[in-house]
């Protein structure tokens, strides 16, 4: 018996030593396990259709409904690659194709006309993971610019390719190549028609974009993503301003201008007058307050677009959206065709107006 209470402190001692080798013992890396795991980046996607004097009283209740119902189709377009497991870089292609592919906005069928009375596109795209960049501008056969953007940031050395150039790349590339009147609706026609009347009696200079009720729109589109792997992306495209000429190109396909992605910031698509956003580096502008001043998304978009763009004149807004899922929709014109889903909001949520 003595013999047996001298040798309890050491088997406890011993069990105590296997005890805690099981414990800390590691266990073999279970992948499947993992994968099961939700994962904590929020999947989202926003998109816009262009921003400008967009009011209620001059819209009829059927070209809202339409309006409101390409919004929801194109975010499902988007929403439905994340859903998937899909890219941002992919969502974000999707949604606006889905744009381009409607009449109702400024970019492929349905794009505005310049003062020849043919279509130039302009497009561009950006990861916000590899820092990788694509964009197009001038570009009259493309059926899809967003596409062509993207061939350019992953098949050639290049980031931005312009005019005729750019139109060989995009055939080369296998993409779809249209006659130049597949963009043209009756709708833009009249709308060019009543500027060019109006120039006849204003020589103060060539009139931009208007839209059916006489004021200024912006119809550029665009979309940002955040995928399930943390990923953002950006993509915008537009056929510019109503009247345009001698190759006037906007902010849209210009990196940092109008399109912006950086994973450690944010990804961005602006609309509006874009010689101002050029001017301001609006999309870059954004990410660099993050960056610099600490701002978070909402606080750099509203500085931006409130408190540089408006005393200058620039009329516009523009879509952000971080890594964490936060997202900001600022417009200082009076309306922005706009919304988004989420893992949070699974149902497409969009909006018109200013009060909404």
């Amino acid at each position: 018996m003595k013999k047996l209470l001298y040798l309890l402190p050491v088997l406890y001692f011993a069990i105590l030593t296997y005890l805690s080798g099981c414990i800390g013992q590691q266990k073999p890396f279970d992948k499947t396990k993992n994968l099961k795991k939700k994962h904590p980046y929020p999947i989202t996607i926003l998109v816009h259709g262009g921003a400008g004097t967009i009011l209620k009283s001059a819209m009829t209740d059927s070209l809202e409904q339409q309006y409101r119902q390409a919004l929801i189709q194109a975010l499902q377009a988007g929403y439905g690659v994340l859903q998937n497991g899909g890219a941002a870089l992919n969502a974000v292609q999707a949604a606006i194709v889905f744009m381009e592919n409607s009449p109702l906005f400024n970019a492929g069928k349905g794009a505005v006309l310049t003062h020849e009375g043919t279509v130039e596109l302009d497009a561009s795209v950006m990861d916000g993971n590899s820092g990788s960049a694509g964009a197009v501008a001038g570009v009259k056969t493309v059926k899809n610019p967003i596409l062509a953007a993207r061939k350019i940031m992953e098949n050639s050395p290049h980031v931005m390719m312009a005019g005729v150039g750019a139109d060989a790349f995009a055939k080369e590339q296998g993409l779809e190549i249209v006659d130049p009147s597949y963009f043209i609706t009756e709708y833009r026609l009249r709308a060019l028609q009543k500027i060019l009347e109006q120039e006849k009696t204003d020589t103060t200079g060539y009139r931009i974009e208007l839209s059916e009720s006489g004021k200024e729109k912006y119809g550029t589109v665009g979309a940002v993503a955040l995928d399930q792997y943390g990923n953002l992306a950006a993509g915008t495209s537009t056929g510019g301003m109503t009247n345009k000429r001698f190759g006037r190109i906007g902010d849209s396909p210009i990196i940092g201008a109008g399109t912006f992605a950086r994973n450690q910031t944010c990804a961005v698509s602006a609309t509006g007058h874009g010689e101002f956003f050029i001017r301001n580096v609006v999309a870059y502008d954004v990410s660099a307050l993050m960056e610099y001043a600490h701002l978070t998304v909402t606080q750099a978009a509203n500085r931006v677009i409130f408190d540089k763009l408006l005393p200058q004149g620039g009329s516009g807004g523009l879509i952000a959206l971080d890594q964490q899922g936060n997202f900001t929709m600022p417009f200082n014109s009076e309306g922005m065709y706009r919304g988004y889903m989420n893992a949070h909001t699974p149902q497409p949520r969009v909006f018109i107006f200013k009060d909404e």
